[in-house]
């Protein structure tokens, strides 16, 4: 009960630093929209368009959180959990799309440069640089390890290096009068954009296919289990992630008549809890205690 509680207190926490990012997002993204409506600068409305993405995911993450902040009905029995999962998977999803857009238009300014305004640009950029890295610090207090929270996180830092690159252009063109440096600063923040969308991708549909958490040996976790005395078979192990830092396990357990007597069921199943939990961190294990004269009938049910 008490790990549950702290769970639902950092997600209250974490929707809190959402609400406080999604103003800034949308404050800013509008400031930079109207830069780059006065400079003429692809790589301000590239950064206020990845700015709308943001603003967009966090939107849907906290509608995400709030649905799995509550209970589910008779038929969710582990809750609507996964809600936030699969707004991280739509997220990932945009930010290919907003991958792609970049790398579309900054190949298009390269072949056909456009005047850039760099001076306001810079000044525009800045704002941007400043904003963004007051909300990766809000974002990056979190310890809750949610994953839509490490997806708006990689949003905001990927804003950050773009307002940075858009600083960095905006001098060169302000010194040198070179207009390319505006759409390479696009292409850049693509390039910068791909790999987190990836792993954020790969993260989510992981959960979703309910792989096993990264980092938890399934072996590992037989071997401790088969060396508890009394335990003669472990099968059907089975480990999946509920939502981000909600790892589970289940298994049947084979325990020998004499540690049934002496323990009883509850007293095995507390060994058994107690271990996944030291060795693993598995605050969510489920355990099938079966006597060694059951054994048969467990051959038969894989039989038929």
């Amino acid at each position: 009960m008490g790990h549950d509680h702290d769970h639902a207190a950092g997600r209250a926490e974490d929707r809190g630093r959402l609400r406080v990012v999604l103003a800034i997002t949308v404050l800013v993204m509008a400031v930079e929209v109207v830069g780059a409506l006065l400079t003429g600068s692809l790589a301000l409305l590239a950064d206020a368009g990845h700015m709308a993405t943001d603003a967009a995911a966090v939107v849907l993450a906290l509608g995400a959180s709030y649905v799995a902040a509550h209970g589910g009905g008779p038929r969710s029995t582990f809750g609507l959990h996964r809600a936030e999962i699969l707004a991280a998977l739509v997220n990932a999803l945009v930010l290919l799309v907003v991958c792609g857009y970049l790398a579309w238009a900054g190949i298009s300014r390269l072949a056909d440069p456009v005047s850039v305004d760099a001076g306001p640009m810079v000044a525009f950029a800045a704002v941007g640089l400043v904003a963004n890295a007051v909300s990766l610090v809000i974002l990056n207090r979190s310890d809750t390890g949610s994953l839509n929270l490490r997806g708006a996180a990689n949003e905001v830092f990927a804003d950050l290096v773009g307002s940075v690159l858009a600083v960095l252009a905006g001098a060169v063109i302000w010194a040198w009068g070179l207009d390319r440096a505006d759409p390479i600063a696009s292409l850049v923040i693509a390039a910068l954009i791909l790999p987190r969308s990836l792993v954020l991708l790969r993260e989510s549909a992981s959960i979703l296919l309910e792989v096993a958490p990264q980092g938890l040996d399934l072996d590992d976790v037989r071997r401790h289990l088969l060396a508890m005395p009394g335990v003669v078979d472990v099968h059907d192990l089975h480990a999946w992630t509920i939502t981000s830092g909600m790892p589970s396990l289940s298994a049947h357990v084979t325990v020998t008549e004499e540690v049934l007597a002496e323990l009883g069921v509850g007293g095995v199943l507390d060994r058994l809890c107690e271990c996944t939990a030291e060795h693993f961190d598995l605050r969510h294990s489920t355990f099938q205690v079966e006597p060694v004269s059951h054994r048969e009938h467990e051959d038969l049910g894989e039989v038929h």
